[in-house]
């Protein structure tokens, strides 16, 4: 049974930072990817950002490039989510997601995963 836990989340001030976790069990990954998505109140779920298991190559959503991070470490089948200068419009929960092949053009869609992690609060206070 594949497991995805996220870890992480809570309150921030603006221009503060959080770092999210992703542990995921049951299965590895090495052809696929994992992806962090988010969903505020009353808005539809937005990709965040994206990382190939094998290479590495990472993708990200134009309204966090150049604050947020994502990696992996493969010895602990995990994936973080490094967000820097937190802005009040990045509140939402915070979902890990996986998928067992990657499709490179098609990582920012929610319906290509396979599994999900049940979501974590993230708040950014002005």
């Amino acid at each position: 049974q594949v497991q995805l836990v996220e870890s992480g989340g809570g309150l921030v001030q603006a221009g503060g930072s959080l770092r999210l976790s992703c542990a995921a069990s049951g299965r590895t990954f090495n052809n696929g990817a994992m992806g962090w998505f988010r969903q505020a109140p009353g808005k539809e779920r937005e990709f965040v950002a994206a990382i190939k298991w094998n290479w590495g190559t990472t993708y990200y959503a134009d309204s966090v490039k150049g604050r947020f991070t994502i990696s992996r470490d493969n010895a602990k089948n995990t994936v973080y989510l490094q967000m820097n200068s937190l802005k009040p419009e990045d509140t939402a929960v915070y979902y890990c997601a996986a998928v067992k092949t990657a499709i490179t053009g098609l990582l920012i869609a929610p319906r290509l995963y396979d599994y999900w992690g049940q979501g974590t609060q993230v708040t950014v206070s002005s």
